[in-house]
């Protein structure tokens, strides 16, 4: 066991992982609001959107307005996610300056996610990533499903090691390991990122849990056991997976923020501020705010709005 990290880099989800599969949408107006009360938090990295197809994700089809109309801080990065050359080239008119692409070491989630094999992925992330050098533009590599998935079960962590040292040496400078469906507990989780150390650099790597069955923050703090000092979360507990049964959000920003701060590791956040944003989403979206701080800190009404 390492020593906890003094610092964590929480990379806000909740503008993209947490609204692409929410039923009911919110406005463009609405999401720019979002977005710029969540880099008044505190935040060094808030992912924006997603340059992907409407016909794919219609709750995101505004991507290029979203990206415009934000207030974008100098201190903060806002990555967008692309799935092909394509998005690139969109999400580069755009004005973008950093990016994410994404892939699997499931076969089978590969096929019903993104219709390619896991190889043709590889390829048109290949041809993204070449083009992101041409450009200056950093980018970011998701592993979805890596301690478990919907179709196939459980995924060997050799396969996701194997899949991260892939990215990176196409010219991904971090791997986001994606716990999609939520199944992970901190034991497997122990043993997947040990595996994939074994494979790329500790400081390449971060972590990104769904809340399916409460082990977020579990998981999370085996991470930081590992050293990692990259998380990725949602406000609120904004998100879920459409292709896993009963899969809920991403692991709350706030409840990530209470139990950092409660091991005296910095973040550089604020978290009423964070509360708030939380909070006006959720309102937003009519639902119900999933972060226990938020709940413990204050009283909120049904539709997750201040009362």
């Amino acid at each position: 066991m390492v020593p906890l990290p003094k610092k964590v880099k929480l990379v806000e989800v909740g503008a993209r992982d947490g609204l692409q599969n929410e039923k009911n949408r919110v406005t463009t107006p609405v999401k720019i609001e979002f977005i710029n009360q969540l880099s008044d938090t505190g935040l060094s990295v808030i992912e924006a959107t997603s340059f992907v197809s409407p016909q794919w994700i219609p709750s995101l089809a505004d991507h290029r307005e979203v990206y415009e109309g934000i207030t974008k801080k100098e201190n903060v990065a806002y990555p967008v996610l692309v799935p092909n050359i394509k998005g690139f080239e969109n999400a580069l008119a755009a004005g973008v300056k950093e990016i994410a692409v994404f892939t699997t070491p499931s076969a089978t989630f590969s096929q019903r996610n993104t219709n390619m094999t896991i190889a043709e992925s590889l390829q048109k992330i290949s041809e993204v990533l070449q083009a992101a050098k041409a450009n200056q533009i950093r980018v970011r590599g998701y592993l979805s499903c890596v301690l478990g998935c919907p179709y196939e079960g459980k995924i060997a962590p050799h396969a996701v090691a194997e899949m991260a040292e892939k990215l990176v040496a196409l010219g991904c400078y971090e791997i986001s390991l994606g716990d999609t469906i939520g199944v992970g507990t901190p034991g497997k989780t122990d043993i997947l990122l040990k595996t994939v150390m074994e494979k790329i650099p500790q400081e390449k790597m971060a972590v990104h849990f769904h809340d399916t069955y409460g082990q977020g923050l579990a998981n999370i703090y085996v991470a930081l056991e590992n050293g990692i000092s990259v998380i990725d979360s949602a406000v609120g507990g904004l998100g879920g997976c459409p292709y896993a049964k009963g899969a809920s959000g991403n692991v709350a920003s706030e409840d990530v923020f209470y139990m950092l701060t409660g091991l005296e590791i910095e973040t550089g956040v604020d978290l009423k501020k964070l509360i708030a944003a939380g909070r006006f989403i959720t309102h937003q979206l009519g639902k119900s705010v999933q972060s226990k701080v938020s709940l413990a800190l204050g009283s909120v009404d049904n539709t997750g709005a201040s009362s």
